[in-house]
């Protein structure tokens, strides 16, 4: 019996006979890639190109007039023996302990105390009004901050001078932004206390991340509020406290305004930094290739500063993802 075979059929030629139309993720995709671009060009315009042209002034010598002049790597030989560049990164190191470590250390037990014991024992909204009162000086202007704090110290009338001549201790009233022995103190402790509401506002907002009940299973087995800070609360907000820590890091690296505002960099080079050093270069001295050194060089250290911070960041996530 002969065997009956199925007729054959042939493929529809789709490519053929369907058109050429882009499938609807890939059109999808596109118009993401679309909402980048303005943005994509505000971070050229603004950050880029005048970062570029910053690096290019570094290599040479101009006063704002005339065509710059490339004098290649003078500039930097220059600034690696110019010994008010480093003493205004030594006073670098004064502003990351008065805007990083004192303010993250602080504000790390005050959020806990603020989350853990007047949140709970007392009531939110007393927390949460404590949290705003710490967090008040962030959204005061530098300059208004600069000149109320200018008042308070003084050295003839200022509010901390009459305080201590009405309280017996008038022997220590000093002029404190005028002394070098005092001036850099005095602009650290201003800028704990304009610096201590951020780390305190993030600390809280991280611990609402935290479950209340690993806190009440630790009560029940002794532990004290220490060891309750120590145990949980550090361990889960570890990736904050690395945000805080970079972002403060970088703001005391850089900054300007309450150096400007209150002591110009003086008594002489007592509370100079590099942001005010080279601004001064810039717009005082009319020096504006070397200016331009001293922010690129300043540049350099914050991203360096950025890439450890990320890559022990990193390290310390695997590490626990390990474990």
């Amino acid at each position: 019996m002969p065997l009956i075979r199925a007729p054959r059929t042939r493929a529809p030629a789709r490519a053929a006979e369907e058109p050429l139309i882009p499938h609807r993720g890939d059109r999808a995709s596109l118009g993401y890639w679309l909402y980048l671009v303005p943005g994509l060009v505000l971070v050229t315009v603004i950050v880029l190109i005048p970062l570029g042209w910053n690096v290019y002034l570094s290599f040479t010598e101009w006063r704002g007039i005339r065509p710059p002049e490339f004098i290649g790597l003078e500039n930097w030989v220059e600034l690696f023996g110019d010994q008010t560049f480093w003493a205004s990164f030594r006073n670098s190191v004064a502003m990351i302990v008065a805007m990083v470590v004192l303010p993250t250390v602080v504000g790390l037990v005050l959020a806990a105390l603020l989350f853990d014991l007047i949140g709970r024992r007392f009531s939110g909204r007393l927390a949460s009004f404590l949290r705003a009162t710490y967090y008040l000086p962030q959204i005061l202007p530098v300059v208004i901050a600069g000149i109320v704090i200018g008042w308070v110290l003084r050295p003839g009338d200022g509010a901390l001078n009459q305080i201590l001549e009405a309280v017996g201790l008038g022997f220590l009233a000093q002029n404190w932004l005028g002394n070098p022995d005092t001036a850099l103190a005095s602009i650290m402790v201003v800028l704990v206390w304009v610096q201590l509401g951020y780390p305190i506002v993030v600390f809280m907002a991280a611990l609402q991340r935290v479950d209340p009940e690993l806190y009440e299973a630790a009560e029940l087995d002794g532990a004290n509020w220490f060891q309750r800070f120590s145990a949980i609360t550090l361990s889960i907000i570890r990736p904050e406290i690395f945000v805080v820590t970079l972002t403060c890091t970088i703001a005391a690296l850089k900054v300007f305004g309450p150096i400007y505002v209150l002591t110009r960099g003086g008594p002489g080079d007592s509370t100079i930094v590099p942001a005010y050093y080279a601004y001064s270069e810039f717009f005082q001295a009319q020096q504006v290739g070397y200016g331009a050194t001293i922010a690129t060089a300043l540049t350099i250290v914050i991203g360096v500063v950025a890439f450890v911070f990320i890559r022990f960041q990193l390290s310390s996530e695997r590490k626990e993802s390990a474990s």
